[in-house]
């Protein structure tokens, strides 16, 4: 820090951070979304590792409510977090969710641009497990089982991404249809 010029106060070394409101609420939703990202993990799950994704859905509702970059620091947020809450920071499984998590943050990035009216709460939380599930599976080939034999397990776990997302895209649109009906009352 510079002293101050000849004649000026130097600024006060207690001022409080006040966060922005933008910020609050990027860390309600990112807290929200970290909250179902752990219940899910609590619940068994009949393949290891394969889940519907429910945090994904508050993700859905921020992109579509509040933007893209919002959207991107909840599900930032919601990975690290839940990676720490888990135990399972830098881990495999983290770093597969941290892949998976950032090639639906690209897909959704580019869905968002799309021309016209774009995607639907319903195609966004398509494309955002499709390129969720495929990011994993990158992930899972360049750092753990760098074999083809990876790609067998595609058309199975993007058949299970293709129907998790559809379910998380009609939840994230009725409750935007909810709070639509809701706001007009």
């Amino acid at each position: 820090m510079k002293a101050p010029a000849t004649g000026q106060a130097a600024p006060p070394r207690d001022t409080p951070l006040r966060p922005e409101r933008e910020d609050v609420r990027v860390a309600a939703l990112a807290a929200l979304a970290v909250a179902l990202h752990v219940l899910e993990a609590a619940l068994p799950s009949p393949v290891p590792g394969m889940k519907p994704g429910l945090a994904n859905v508050v993700t859905l509702l921020v992109l579509v409510r509040f933007g893209w970059r919002p959207a991107a620091w909840v599900t930032a947020l919601r990975v690290l977090v839940s990676g720490l809450v888990l135990g399972t920071f830098l881990s495999p499984t983290f770093l597969l969710s941290a892949g998976g998590a950032a090639a639906a943050l690209a897909a959704l990035a580019l869905a968002a641009r799309c021309p016209g009216r774009g995607f639907s709460p319903l195609g966004l939380g398509l494309v955002a497990a499709m390129a969720h599930m495929g990011g994993q599976l990158l992930v899972a080939w360049a750092l753990f089982v760098p074999h083809p034999a990876v790609a067998l397990l595609a058309a199975p776990l993007m058949t299970a991404a293709a129907a998790f997302g559809t379910l998380s895209g009609i939840i994230a649109w009725r409750i935007l249809a909810q709070e639509e009906a809701t706001e007009q009352a």
